[in-house]
C-alpha cells in the first residue's frame, strides 16, 4: 500500500550559471532522512507528484527535482534548441549536486525510475560520498546495446509501428541519429512531426505493460510530446554522454559499499532485464527483484520499490546491536 498524499512544504528555483532555471520542491519530514527522486525520460518531468507516495512522509524528507529542460524547469528544450549545448551528463550530475547544496543536505537515498536509474547510478559514480543507497526501478543504465534495443531492435515486435517510424529516414541511417537530427531541423513543421511519431512509438513499446495507457501517445499535451522526443533523442544519440569507460556497467562495479536494489518487470520489452541482471551481477551488495507479472513498471514493481526503502529508514532506528 502506497504512502498517503502528500503537498510539498517548500519549492523554489534554483539559477545555474547557463541561465537554467530548476525547479525543486521538498516534502515529508523536514529534519528526516533526505531522498531524492529522480523522475524518468529523459524530460518526463515530476508530473503530480505521485512519487512522492513512495516515502514514508514521517520518516523522509523528500526530495523532487524537474530535470533541466522539462517540467516547471526554463527553459524547455524544444523552446531554445540552443540549450542543447548545455544537456549533457555532467551538467546534471552538477545540477544534482548544486542542489544538495541549496538544502544543505549531506547525503542522500537516491531513487530512480528508467532513464533516471541511469542517473542515479552516473551520479553515485561520480560522487558516491554522497550518496547513501539506491533504489532503482525498471532499470536502465544508457548503454548503446540498450539504446539500439529500444529503438531498432525491437522493431521485431512491432513491424508495422517501426515501419512508420522510420518514414521520414533515409534507408540504412541509425534510428537515433535520424531523429535526433529531424527534432534540430530549422522547420517546426518537420520537428513537431517528428515528436508525435516519436512519442506514438515510445506508447507502442510501453503498451505491453500493465501501466499502458489506450492513448496513441504517450504523452496528450502536443508540446510535451516535442520536448520529450527532443531531450530523449538528444541524449541517445550520443550514448547518453557515458562513452566506453565512462558507460555505467563498465564502473559499477565501483559502487561496492552502497546499498542498492534493482526492481525490473519480466516483461519490460522496452528495456530487457539483461541490463538490471549484468548491473547487479557487476555490483556487489547490491539487491535484484525480477518481477514476473510487471513490464515497465507496474504495481508489484512499485511496491517493491517501496518496501526497500521504508526498509533502509526503519534500519536506521534498529539498535546499534540488533
Amino acid at each position: 500500500m502506497q504512502h498517503p498524499p502528500i503537498e510539498p512544504f517548500a519549492s523554489g528555483y534554483l539559477d545555474r550559471p547557463d541561465g537554467a532555471r530548476l525547479y525543486w520542491e521538498t516534502s515529508g519530514n523536514p529534519s528526516g532522512r533526505p531522498a531524492l527522486y529522480l523522475h524518468g525520460g529523459p524530460g518526463g518531468g515530476l508530473g503530480k507528484g505521485g512519487y512522492r507516495r513512495r516515502f514514508d512522509p514521517q520518516r523522509y524528507l523528500i526530495v523532487g527535482l524537474d530535470q533541466r529542460g522539462c517540467g516547471q524547469s526554463t527553459p524547455w528544450a524544444s523552446d531554445d534548441l540552443t540549450s542543447l549545448e548545455n544537456q549533457t551528463m555532467d551538467q546534471l550530475i552538477a545540477d544534482l549536486e548544486a542542489l544538495r547544496a541549496h538544502l544543505g543536505i549531506r547525503r542522500w537515498l537516491l531513487h530512480g525510475v528508467s532513464w533516471g536509474s541511469t542517473l542515479a547510478l552516473a551520479y553515485a559514480l561520480e560522487v558516491p560520498d554522497r550518496v547513501s543507497e539506491i533504489v532503482n526501478l525498471a532499470v536502465t543504465s544508457g548503454g548503446r546495446w540498450e539504446i539500439d534495443w529500444i529503438t531498432d531492435g525491437i522493431a521485431a515486435v512491432f513491424p508495422e509501428a517501426f515501419a512508420t517510424l522510420r518514414e521520414p529516414l533515409a534507408p540504412g541511417e541509425r534510428t537515433i541519429e535520424g531523429y535526433a537530427s529531424l527534432l534540430r531541423d530549422p522547420d517546426p513543421t518537420v520537428r513537431r512531426d517528428a515528436g508525435d511519431r516519436w512519442d506514438a512509438w515510445e506508447a507502442t513499446h510501453l503498451s505491453l505493460g500493465p501501466m499502458a495507457g489506450t492513448s496513441r501517445f504517450l504523452h496528450e499535451e502536443p508540446r510535451h510530446r516535442l520536448n520529450f522526443a527532443t531531450l530523449v533523442t538528444h541524449y541517445w544519440a550520443r550514448d547518453c554522454f557515458l562513452p566506453g569507460d565512462q558507460a555505467v556497467l563498465a564502473r559499477v562495479g565501483e559502487l561496492a559499499g552502497i546499498p542498492g536494489v534493482l526492481v525490473h518487470g519480466r516483461r519490460d520489452i522496452s528495456g530487457p532485464a539483461r541490463t538490471a541482471w549484468e548491473l547487479h551481477r557487476a555490483w556487489p551488495g547490491s539487491r535484484l527483484e525480477i518481477v514476473e507479472e510487471d513490464g515497465h513498471g507496474g504495481p508489484r514493481s512499485a511496491q517493491i520499490a517501496q518496501d526497500a526503502i521504508d526498509a533502509f529508514a526503519l534500519a536506521d532506528e534498529l539498535p546499534s546491536d540488533s
